[in-house]
């Protein structure tokens, strides 16, 4: 007698005995919280601490990626019949990344060096994974993780591309001018040109020195004219931390004295540059002979703009993502970030130096200073009678709330001061083919009457 002799008879016409499927469990569920886990934990790196520095924004994360990479390989493995245990190679990875970032701290140097490394290593194991996924999760939940590997994956290559077009862009960035130790670290300075008084001019948030390409040919024709990138800017060398107001006016002090320039200076800022502009007129009211305001910031902005104290924390965490984007390649892909008409070669340059993470770096260092900057450039009470032109753009008259009287009080620290409204933009002042001519006719008009001793002609 066999086994199947024990059996009872299988009634006539009925189906054979199917296997029964496997069980599956919430996978797709899983595979949701682990995307939000890691969305949501890379979004505190941005929203919870304004203005971090990039290596706290990279650490966290990358660290808040792990954990949702492990979150799938874990419970999938425990809850369900379809493990995922390939996601544990992702967590160890980007783990380890994001815990070396936070740990060691690196500055710019040493992220542009890591991102030679890690784009291929993490590419590599991105394919792995996607292969690993595709005999492993069922459909619904591989074609929610595709994207987010997709992702990674756009990372991985995007990096890699801008570190390509960073060398190939670095054989066009010959330095017009020379450095100069300033203590600790170089800053440049070109300056071109014949006459007094010299005309120095102050780049607004993070601008470089070839962003004022049109000014400084214009104003080199009638006296001498010096531009000059700020620490972390242009061709200057990094600080060792972030640079408040009266960081920027000791710097720039240093660097005219050791290069030789003699006072008077005419101090030309635009934006956040005419706030640094009035320190030094505070600081060393015997070497200015002048300002001109170019639709410049007023040290009372967190008072006198309505809307400024309320944007400003978002605008902290803004500048603090810049750099992580342009690392990733992003930054060539917003014309606005290097959107300028300066004609020739200092356009080029102007607009490769715009889009490098360095510079966005020292644009996120700028802005968690503004509170105290501004705070400083308030010792300026009032020039006497030098001579000072402020030129607002329509543009921000029109579009800013305070922006008219804050210009007006500007006017108001010279009793030879007259106020010009042009019709531009605001980074228009400076590039546009037609609104530039406003700049370099202010800042003449400035030179003409500190070398008379008279007034600024009214326009």
């Amino acid at each position: 007698m066999t086994t199947t002799d024990l059996l009872p008879p299988r009634p006539s016409g009925a189906p054979a005995a199917q296997p029964q499927p496997a069980r599956r469990g919430p996978i797709a569920l899983i595979a949701v919280a682990s995307i939000l886990t890691g969305a949501l934990g890379a979004a505190i790196g941005v929203l919870v601490v304004p203005g971090a520095p990039e290596h706290v924004i990279d650490g966290v994360a990358l660290l808040a990626f792990a954990v949702g990479w492990s979150m799938l390989a874990f419970l999938s493995t425990r809850v369900t019949s379809v493990p995922q245990r390939w996601a544990y190679g992702l967590a160890a990875f980007l783990g380890t990344s994001g815990l070396s970032l936070l740990t060691f701290a690196p500055g710019d140097d040493g992220l542009t060096a890591a991102a030679w490394v890690w784009p291929p290593a993490l590419l590599g194991l991105v394919i792995w994974s996607a292969r690993r996924m595709r005999t492993s999760a069922p459909g619904r939940s591989r074609w929610l993780l595709y994207p987010v590997l997709g992702a990674l994956a756009i990372a991985s290559v995007g990096t890699f591309a801008e570190n390509i077009a960073a060398q190939r862009d670095a054989s066009t960035m010959t330095m017009p001018g020379r450095l100069y130790d300033v203590g600790g670290h170089r800053l440049h300075l070109n300056c071109t040109g014949t006459g007094s008084p010299t005309v120095v001019l102050e780049s607004g948030l993070a601008g470089n020195s070839q962003l004022w390409g049109r000014i400084a040919d214009g104003t080199a024709a009638t006296t001498r004219v010096c531009t000059y990138d700020r620490a972390g800017t242009g061709w200057s060398e990094n600080a060792s931390a972030p640079r408040d107001s009266h960081a920027v006016v000791a710097d720039l002090h240093r660097l005219l004295s050791v290069a030789g320039e003699d006072g008077p200076f005419v101090l030309a800022g635009h934006s956040t540059g005419g706030v640094y502009a009035m320190t030094y007129a505070a600081q060393h009211p015997e070497q200015v002979g002048g300002l001109v305001l170019l639709d410049s910031a007023t040290p009372r902005q967190f008072t006198v703009l309505p809307d400024y104290a309320s944007q400003y924390p978002m605008l902290t965490r803004l500048y603090a993502v810049r750099p992580v984007l342009e690392r990733l390649g992003i930054g060539r892909l917003i014309p606005a970030l290097s959107a300028n008409e300066v004609p020739g070669l200092a356009g080029r340059q102007a607009k490769i130096l715009t889009i490098r993470p360095r510079d966005g770096r020292a644009a996120r260092d700028e802005v968690v200073t503004y509170r105290r900057s501004f705070t400083q450039a308030q010792a300026l009470t009032g020039l006497g009678s030098k001579p000072l032109v402020v030129v607002s753009a329509s543009d921000t008259v029109a579009g800013t709330p305070g922006w008219t009287t804050a210009q007006q009080q500007l006017t108001a620290l010279s009793s030879n001061a007259n106020q010009r409204t042009v019709p531009s933009s605001h980074g228009g002042l400076l590039d546009h083919p037609t609104s530039f001519n406003a700049s370099i006719t202010a800042v003449a008009d400035v030179v003409k009457a500190v070398r008379s001793g008279g007034a600024v002609p009214t326009r």
